[in-house]
């Protein structure tokens, strides 16, 4: 074969790249030129700043809350049942019917989106001298799993806390995968955001609160602890708790009586053990 008839030459590559295209739109595909983009990984939120929120749970409380702004939802017709949806073409957003897969493209297989899938603007978190008239708030020195969060904020709702303080580095923004875990408690506690963890916990000392920081080396169990008609929880990340500085800057450091054979709690189950001990106190005359 002569070197001017070789399949790899550049002339030969250019022609065939317009003869694959030429046969594409002649089969009604897009051609190269007109290939839709890489849709994003499952999982993940769009680009344009919105999140995705997923869960019977999660879509309803999202519904029902003025504050959120949803673009779009995404249902199975079972789902629509269940959130009791007789009109789509009544919501004041773009709706469509679809077959779950439609949404485990968007979620991953391994999300339990139960149906029903919204996007929406993310919740725009408050700052501390927003912080309302409230004698409870769990605060979070660097907690950075969406499940736990999601957990513990399920956690802050039903014991009646008021807020939960975050720091505005080291902790999971609103994502699907922390809303799915809150089970709509994202959309019924006020989450504040501070730069500066210590500067905010004397900022509640000043407010009146007593701020208690949860350590297994605490000196005193946390029910002896309490003092006061305001409490702030303080809650370490898993594995290495509460940072120095915000050990040496709590009211009090103390721990959970735990007389078992296992001597720890995840960090999500030892919020709701604290909230529950600290409103049982707040309850009394």
């Amino acid at each position: 074969m002569s070197d001017d008839k070789k399949s790899g030459s550049p002339k030969d590559t250019h022609y065939a790249k317009l003869r694959r295209a030429h046969r594409d739109q002649k089969a009604g595909g897009p051609g190269p030129q007109f290939r839709p983009k890489k849709p994003l990984p499952p999982g993940e939120n769009p680009p344009d700043g919105q999140v995705r929120l997923y869960g019977i749970h999660t879509v309803r409380a999202a519904l029902d809350n003025p504050r959120r702004k949803i673009k779009r939802m995404l249902a199975t017709r079972n789902a629509l049942e269940r959130l009791e949806i007789t009109e789509i073409a009544a919501l004041p957003f773009a709706a469509e019917i679809v077959e779950p897969r439609d949404i485990d493209k968007l979620t991953g297989t391994d999300a339990v989106h139960q149906g029903v899938l919204v996007e929406a603007l993310p919740l725009k978190p408050k700052a501390l001298d927003a912080l309302g008239d409230t004698p409870l708030v769990l605060v979070l020195d660097q907690v950075t799993d969406p499940h736990n969060v999601g957990a513990i904020m399920r956690s802050a709702v039903v014991f009646g806390a008021g807020a939960l303080i975050t720091t505005q580095r080291h902790s999971p923004h609103e994502s699907g995968v922390l809303a799915k875990s809150a089970s709509g408690a994202l959309e019924h506690i006020d989450l504040i955001e501070v730069k500066n963890l210590a500067d905010a916990l004397n900022q509640l000392h000043d407010a009146g609160f007593q701020t208690i920081g949860l350590d297994s080396d605490g000196q005193a169990e946390l029910e002896k602890t309490f003092a006061g008609k305001k409490i702030a929880l303080v809650l370490g990340a898993e594995g290495k708790g509460l940072r120095q500085k915000t050990r040496e800057t709590v009211t009090a450091l103390a721990r959970l009586d735990m007389p078992g054979a296992i001597r720890s709690l995840n960090v999500s189950n030892a919020a709701a053990v604290a909230l529950y001990a600290a409103k049982s106190y707040l309850s009394q005359p």
